[in-house]
């Protein structure tokens, strides 16, 4: 359990980020599935992670890093509205950012098949009047949109693996 937030799976699959990302692009492989990610908070953590795991390439399609808030709209479709109203560290966000990003990096108009999304305040300061540690984690499928909001205690290096290590086992969780 992190912060109030529980878990959801099995310990035993979760306890090493290595072996989470291996058992999730197992699954995706066996299911014939494709993930693509889009990353703010942890600038590309996630997709680097699934990467390191020899034969990714049988599912792992890519990934963007939108760090800026103007990219989340012009790349991944994100609502401008919603960025103007309430800044790029929003549930809502993440929600776009996965769906957008399943979309953007599909295959001859077809999308993948899992979305992933990280934003967040990993600090020192906070942002968009919320606090450093506010992470929100969203994973899109052909079933629907999930997003987690978490508030995660550390420093910013702790605070981005956390949110990295957590986008993995969520997306793991979703299948």
């Amino acid at each position: 359990m992190i912060d109030g937030v529980p878990d959801d799976l099995d310990e035993t699959l979760v306890r090493d980020p290595r072996e989470s990302a291996a058992v999730l692009l197992d699954r995706l492989v066996e299911l014939g599935w494709t993930v693509a990610v889009a990353e703010s908070l942890t600038g590309g953590m996630v997709v680097s992670s699934l990467v390191d795991v020899p034969g990714a390439s049988r599912a792992v399609r890519g990934g963007i890093v939108a760090y800026a808030t103007d990219l989340k709209h012009s790349v991944l479709g994100v609502d401008p509205a919603l960025l103007e109203a309430h800044g790029a560290v929003h549930p809502r966000v993440a929600r776009q950012m996965a769906r957008g990003v399943r979309d953007v990096l599909g295959q001859d108009g077809v999308p993948t098949d899992v979305g992933i999304a990280t934003t967040g305040v990993a600090g020192p300061d906070p942002q968009d009047g919320q606090s450093v540690g506010t992470v929100h984690i969203a994973v899109s499928t052909p079933l629907g949109t999930r997003v987690d909001s978490l508030v995660l205690s550390g420093d910013r290096d702790r605070i981005r693996r956390e949110a990295t290590h957590l986008a993995i086992r969520r997306a793991l969780a979703a299948l």
